[in-house]
């Protein structure tokens, strides 16, 4: 007879950097944190927390045309995207692209 064990990992807690524009959905709070292995899945806890800001970030393509997402310094759209894999001790950093002359 076979044993099998189920393993469950734990998620990694991560420190998200809020800008301005989005802070009403944080109640004023510039960082917050949330859990999960993958950019995907912080961004879906931190909707959890802080409903509607997912809308803010991603829309049916993946991340909006205007806010950049940084784990550390890489931005993901360089990486894997929404796969990107979060590390215990990294920041997710929202920056929305600013336009103008």
């Amino acid at each position: 007879m076979s044993v099998y064990y189920a393993v469950m990992v734990s998620a990694v807690t991560t420190r998200i950097r809020i800008p301005g524009s989005l802070r009403r959905f944080t109640g004023s709070q510039e960082e917050v944190s949330a859990s999960g292995h993958t950019v995907a899945e912080v961004i879906q806890d931190l909707d959890r927390q802080c409903p509607g800001l997912r809308d803010s970030l991603l829309d049916s393509q993946g991340v909006r045309r205007f806010v950049n997402l940084y784990v550390g310094e890489s931005d993901i759209r360089f990486l894997k995207g929404l796969d990107t894999e979060i590390s215990a001790g990294d920041t997710l950093t929202i920056v929305p692209a600013i336009a103008g002359g």
